[in-house]
């Protein structure tokens, strides 16, 4: 396995030490990331840490299997990570960029690979992130199998850091989605997201910069100041500063929708197409998910708005419309399923805790009069 494999420290290394670049501080995080790597293995990867690189056999009995793979990075919601000190997050909303990427294909995540830059290494830091970065490749049912850190003194501040990585999935080649299954009439379920994910940071750092905002303040207090006494926060937000509500971690659907995909199939369903809602939010990303000659028709009445994302629409003056296509809007997926396969779709997302809504309809684009509208 090829996870951040260093050489033996000694008087060779002083000089490069000198320049800002700790080979013994490199070896101890290696040290302290061991065990949270190793927590992912799954049984088809060969071979353990500190290789040049990582293999992993297929799964045994895939007939056609076909590779499908995503990279993504966290972006500017590091610097919130950076601001509080809290490095034990940001991981896990790494692997959920690529891993949920994946899934829209149809794809089982396999394994994972990160990339770590800061402008110095401090051991414990990198290997929290690390540890995040195993968490969710736990719950995205992949291995952690291989990562670098890379120490940047002189291009970073020293308390800098950023983080990317990529995932690789399989599925069989009769089962990949292609966006060309979903037919004009059936349901899109929408599944709740966990609040803001990964995306429209740069704009979130500006409307607290502008409204010098303190992330250390109680974010029940800080709604009820901005929206009105009756607003209520929801329950995971509770005795939660606003820093801390912006570094909740991006939900990992991956799992559920393969469930999904299962369960339905048992009922001779289908699951006809995923979106993962990231950058672009809902106009841009449900449309991904369905054939050119289809679109998206969103009734924005049925699921609720998460509470961050009506503050910072309060704070910013953004309209609804505009925070479903900065943020997710609420949901972070969305599936296209026969419409008499709805309330199955709905109860399988359930029974994994997933709260999910029939949130619109798919719909010809000549009668949308485009790729997605509302009402």
């Amino acid at each position: 396995m090829s996870e951040r494999a260093g050489a033996k420290s000694g008087g060779a290394w002083d000089a490069y030490r000198a320049a800002g670049v700790d080979i013994d501080a490199g070896e101890r995080a290696v040290e302290l990331m061991r065990a949270s790597v190793a927590a992912t293995r799954r049984p088809e990867v060969i071979g353990g840490l500190g290789g040049f690189a990582s293999a992993m056999r297929l799964p045994a009995g895939l007939r056609e299997p076909v590779l499908v793979s995503s990279t993504d990075g966290v972006g500017t919601k590091t610097a919130i990570a950076m601001a509080l000190g809290r490095y034990d997050t940001v991981g896990h909303d790494l692997v959920a960029m690529c891993a949920d990427d994946l899934v829209c294909a149809g794809a089982e995540p396999l394994f994972f690979l990160d990339y770590v830059a800061v402008g110095r290494l401090f051991p414990e830091r990198v290997a929290s992130i690390v540890a995040s970065v195993a968490d969710g490749c736990e719950l995205a049912g992949c291995s952690l199998l291989g990562g670098e850190t890379a120490a940047h003194p002189g291009l970073m501040d020293p308390d800098e850091f950023d983080l990317a990585g990529f995932c690789v999935g399989v599925v069989e080649r009769d089962r990949l989605m292609d966006g060309t299954a979903a037919r004009a009439g059936d349901a899109l379920i929408g599944i709740a997201s966990s609040g803001l994910h990964s995306n429209g940071f740069s704009l979130i750092r500006r409307i607290v910069a502008e409204n010098d905002l303190d992330l250390a303040e109680d974010y029940a207090q800080l709604l009820c100041r901005i929206l009105g006494p009756e607003t209520a926060a929801e329950p995971e937000t509770e005795g939660r500063t606003l820093g801390e509500v912006l570094l909740t971690p991006t939900r990992i659907y991956s799992q559920a929708i393969l469930r999904l995909r299962k369960r339905l199939n048992e009922k001779d369903a289908d699951l006809r197409g995923v979106a993962h809602v990231t950058g672009g939010g809902l106009p841009g990303n449900v449309p991904r998910m369905l054939p050119e000659v289809l679109g998206a028709h969103v009734f924005p009445g049925n699921w609720p708005m998460p509470s961050v994302m009506r503050l910072f629409g309060a704070l910013g003056g953004l309209s609804g419309s505009e925070l479903r296509s900065t943020f997710n809007g609420g949901l972070g997926m969305v599936c296209a399923v026969p419409a008499d396969a709805a309330e199955a779709a709905i109860c399988s997302l359930d029974d994994d805790g997933l709260e999910a809504w029939e949130v619109g309809v798919v719909s010809e684009t000549e009668a949308l009069g485009g790729r997605y509208s509302e009402s």
